[in-house]
């Protein structure tokens, strides 16, 4: 259990509440919260400090109106999950080991937890590709996931009906991580990872029904010829990894390479497009 901390609030005092913040971090060396008008907040390590900055507040300015309270211990190793929650697209449902659930009739369950590969669910852009891929994946088809980071896509391409994902990532550190969460999935006879560059290797591991691709914008033109001849006749595109005001940017080339869009999802900011072949 963590040790128990020291929450000191000043209350009541607008017209000299920049003065006070000023004293509160000259005496602490710590941070000040302003929650509110006038009311200022320090967290100390032990009550003797926070009675000291009280009584030098109350020096320096005159009776302040200062409470002490003992702040709940906290176990700040797992604190950071309180902002990760379950997530729903269609029937897939992405939910942390932390929070498992038992899923409703039709509904297909992924756990991923976050860690240093980029993709948990956590990210509009990632959000927005997984929302695509159950809007547009038919049981039995390819999928190809271009920067697989985590691994999020391909994983739930297969638990959707996918009958093999291949996932190419660039960065070396996400393999490992990308494979213990196919193992955890019980997917890992259907998905495969390659270590390389996209370009060179999509037309390689293709032809796929479906490619993912949540990059940047300049990596996602960049690389739009080698997904076309990855990509298998008829076959679904699903861009991601551009902010909102990208689109305005990458529809041009989509046209330009003779594609149509056919779905959009906007989430946090971020732009994910489905597009074909016209």
């Amino acid at each position: 259990m963590s040790k128990i901390w020291w929450r000191v609030t000043i209350t009541g005092n607008s017209d000299i509440a920049d003065a006070v913040g000023a004293a509160v971090v000259a005496v602490t060396g710590n941070g000040v919260e302003e929650p509110r008008t006038g009311t200022l907040c320090t967290t100390l390590e032990s009550e003797a400090a926070a009675s000291e900055l009280a009584r030098v507040l109350n020096d320096q300015f005159g009776p302040l109106a200062i409470t002490i309270d003992a702040v709940e211990p906290v176990d700040w190793s797992t604190r950071w999950r309180d902002g990760i929650v379950t997530r729903i697209f269609g029937r897939l449902v992405l939910t942390p080991s932390w929070l498992p659930i038992t899923p409703a009739a039709g509904q297909v369950v992924i756990t991923i937890d976050p860690e240093s590969a980029f993709g948990s669910g956590e990210h509009g852009s990632t959000r927005g590709a997984l929302a695509l891929l159950e809007q547009h994946l038919a049981a039995g088809q390819s999928v190809l996931d271009l920067g697989s980071g985590s691994g999020i896509l391909a994983i739930a391409a297969v638990k959707l009906g996918a009958r093999t994902a291949i996932g190419i990532e660039v960065d070396e550190e996400s393999m490992p991580i990308a494979d213990d969460n196919a193992a955890r999935n019980a997917v890992s006879h259907a998905v495969t990872f390659l270590l390389g560059d996209a370009g060179e290797l999509a037309p390689l591991a293709g032809p796929a029904d479906i490619i993912c691709s949540n990059i940047l914008r300049t990596v996602n033109t960049v690389l739009m010829p080698s997904i076309l001849r990855a990509l298998s006749a008829g076959g679904t595109m699903i861009f991601a990894g551009m902010e909102e005001g990208e689109a305005e940017l990458f529809l041009p080339v989509l046209a330009q390479h003779g594609l149509k869009p056919v779905a959009e999802v906007r989430d946090g900011g971020w732009w994910s497009v489905a597009a074909q072949r016209q």
